[in-house]
Formats: structure tokens, sequence, C-alpha cells
């Protein structure tokens, strides 16, 4: 939330440094995406990329219904990677799940992190 995007390059700078425009000239703007707001492309290229080359698959807190990030479970599932589903209601990909949470993330995540770290 520190962070501004460049609105030209989509170049990323930390905010504290009081910075108005990008060494390309283009304006900073907060790199939060709101709702309707299209998603910097470098990023969106970048997510499908990692969605088609990871093995496992986490989804968080997401009902799995606003595009184009609800697209990409269908990629990684495949290009051959389990899926984790985290979320407290139903989403169009839970009979695609290898695991299914309908708890809440706060419930799972911290139990499976520590869980993780004793690996």
């Amino acid at each position: 939330m520190t962070r501004l995007r460049c609105t030209r390059c989509e170049q990323t700078v930390d905010g504290a440094v009081g910075e108005i425009r990008c060494h390309c000239g283009g304006r900073l703007v907060s790199s939060v995406v709101d709702f309707g707001q299209p998603l910097p492309q470098r990023d969106l290229k970048l997510s499908f990329e990692h969605s088609r080359r990871c093995d496992l698959f986490l989804v968080v807190g997401s009902s799995l219904v606003v595009t184009p990030a609800a697209e990409m479970p269908k990629e990684a599932l495949e290009a051959g990677a389990r899926l984790v589903i985290i979320n407290q209601g139903e989403t169009p990909f839970d009979s695609h799940a290898h695991l299914r949470f309908h708890d809440a993330i706060g419930e799972v995540l911290p139990r499976a992190v520590k869980r993780l770290k004793r690996l």
C-alpha cells in the first residue's frame, strides 16, 4: 500500500520518497488496484505465467468469480498443479480442489504455516 506505480511504464517505487513523477516522465499513482480499474498488464502476464508453472496453487479468501484472477486456477490445474482453496463460501472450482477448507482464513493459515515450519 506504500508502493506507487507509474501510469506509463508500470514501474513501482516506494511512496515514502515523495516523488510524483517516474524517471520515464509518467505520473506516479497508488499501486492499489481498486475494483473496476485495469490491472497492470506486466503483473497480470506474470501471474498467468506463474500459474502455469506452479505445482501448488493456493486460493485464499476468493469466490473465484471475478476475472481475470478467477481464470488462474484453471491455468494451474491444466498444467498439472494441485489446487488448495481456503474460502468460507463456495467457488466454481470446489469440485476440482485437491484440498478444500470452508473455514475462516485466520483459522487455517496460522496452523498451516506452523505445521510447514515444523516440516
